[in-house]
């Protein structure tokens, strides 16, 4: 058994079972995936995948668990890499970033220009997809890092750090009825539709329960991943915004007028969640704390053990910032 062929199942599975994917992914040859894929089941004497032909069609019952294994075999390779990394240069890697449009656009801009300032020679990446997308990633080892609000505690593999709270503003263009409103209510923004954020984005649900509360039922005429998009659509005079309020640029959208719905939902928190066993480097403590400074290296060890409830429990009393 080796560990390139532990490799190809992961990445074959990945792919859905497209070999010639993975092939190009990996740089290398499809026949080479495929002899070694043989090569792996007849030594292991099980079918990880069933074929139709040269094709293969599904994930075996015993080629799930295998792969599963695979996976944390690969996981426990690369944490090794990162220790010996870790002892020869600690200012020298990557960090890879998996989060949504809003944190990337609004939150992550000065974190980031800061943290490439002190450490010019570790490569950062980012990618960004809705937050199950995100999450699966960090999963699956594409990521080190998810960051977003909503999701994140669907995956039990993940470990959840708080970073901070944030809250709604309504946005709407200057010369609209509501633009004078000094204490907006439920049952006025549920008399106009409503361009907002897709569900499962950027505190959403926050926002349903809020009009479910009180028995009201939001017009929503567009939803979208981006808070940019929404306010293209507000002031193309489709309907009144609702966005994060991190997400408004007095500069850029200094043609819209922002009215605090603060009062309106309830506050939804950010979290960075990371893979439980991940070995993190110093400078990715560095960037936790940069985040959010409560995230220190000390309370996210602690917290990268503690399990679930242990958690929660680390954080309580903690008073999150604002933004």
């Amino acid at each position: 058994m080796k560990l390139q062929q532990l490799r190809y199942i992961w990445e074959v599975s990945r792919h859905n079972l497209n070999v010639s994917a993975t092939a190009q992914s990996l740089f290398t040859s499809q026949p080479g995936i495929s002899k070694q894929i043989r090569l792996l089941e007849d030594e292991l004497g099980v079918e990880i995948f069933a074929r139709s032909g040269k094709h293969l069609t599904r994930i075996t019952p015993a080629g799930q668990a295998i792969i599963d294994l695979s996976g944390q075999v690969l996981r426990t390779v690369d944490n090794i890499r990162h220790v010996a990394q870790e002892h020869s240069d600690e200012r020298r890697g990557s960090l890879s970033i998996a989060t949504t449009h809003t944190q990337a656009r609004y939150a992550l801009p000065p974190v980031i220009h800061d943290f490439t300032q002190r450490y010019p020679d570790v490569a950062l990446h980012m990618q960004q997809g809705t937050p199950r997308q995100i999450a699966q990633m960090v999963c699956e080892g594409q990521a080190d890092f998810a960051i977003c609000t909503e999701s994140l505690e669907l995956f039990n593999d993940l470990v959840l750090l708080p970073c901070y709270r944030w809250n709604r503003c309504v946005l709407v263009p200057r010369d609209h009825p509501l633009a004078g409103t000094e204490s907006l209510t439920l049952e006025e923004l549920s008399r106009y539709p409503l361009v907002t954020y897709t569900l499962g984005f950027t505190g959403r649900s926050r926002l349903d329960e809020a009009f479910q509360s009180q028995g009201l039922t939001p017009n929503v005429v567009l939803t979208a991943a981006d808070a940019d998009v929404i306010k293209t659509y507000v002031r193309l005079g489709l309907g009144v915004g609702i966005v994060a309020h991190m997400a408004v640029d007095p500069v850029m959208d200094h043609d819209l007028v922002p009215i605090d719905a603060g009062h309106l939902f309830e506050s939804s928190i950010t979290r960075i969640a990371i893979r439980r066993g991940t070995f993190l480097r110093s400078y990715m403590f560095d960037f936790l704390q940069r985040l959010a400074t409560h995230l220190d290296r000390d309370t996210v060890e602690a917290a990268m053990v503690a399990g679930p409830n242990g958690e929660q429990a680390l954080f309580e009393g903690i008073e999150l910032p604002i933004r």
